[in-house]
């Protein structure tokens, strides 16, 4: 009879999770890992080869996870109200851009399973981005995003927003509405 696993998927990545994003792709090992889970090495060795398969399968996890709950936003309003829940939910979610930015540290040769992971991660990706290109394609539709603006940028740029900085501690609440502002009206006076 197998022994039952000491640890379920969702406790391996959240402690996966708070490791990548507090040490980062390099630091991260199964020895540190079993020690926040309180399990040996070993444990972890069963059902994963490499730090990289347990990584992508994380990466697959949260992306998954990410996806369903974009999904779930509502999509039935006007542009500049679909525009404002994306912004205040990338925000909720202010870790995935962390996390996913370690996909590209996981080398290129690796097992099959990475590769597969890694694969569908980029499938994923481009899901996202075909239904955020549908918002915009909508602002531009409803005449409110000029036309000559490259789709990458404008995603580009909301995305980023939450890589910007908060040095002064201005309230979470604040700095969400101020990017909005500056996202939907420009930081320009009109007279």
């Amino acid at each position: 009879m197998a022994r039952e696993r000491k640890f379920t998927d969702d406790q391996l990545f959240q402690a996966t999770k708070q490791m990548i994003i507090q040490d980062g792709y390099e630091a991260f090992t199964f020895s540190k890992l079993a020690s926040i889970l309180n399990v040996s090495r070993g444990s972890i060795y069963k059902y994963y080869e490499n730090k990289d398969e347990l990584i992508s399968e994380f990466l697959m996890y949260e992306m998954n996870r990410f996806l369903h709950e974009f999904h779930k936003l509502d999509k039935s309003g006007d542009f500049q109200t679909q525009f404002e829940l994306l912004i205040d939910f990338i925000f909720e979610q202010s870790n995935m851009h962390q996390v996913l930015e370690i996909i590209q540290q996981i080398p290129a040769n690796t097992t099959k399973r990475v590769e597969n992971n890694k694969n569908r991660l980029n499938e994923y990706h481009i899901d996202m981005y075909q239904q955020l290109q549908g918002l915009i394609d909508l602002g531009r539709k409803e005449n409110i995003i000029k036309n000559h603006l490259p789709t990458a940028l404008l995603l580009g740029m909301t995305f980023q927003t939450i890589a910007i900085p908060n040095h002064f501690n201005i309230s979470q609440e604040e700095w969400i509405a101020s990017i909005k502002e500056v996202l939907i009206h420009g930081m320009l006076k009109k007279e």
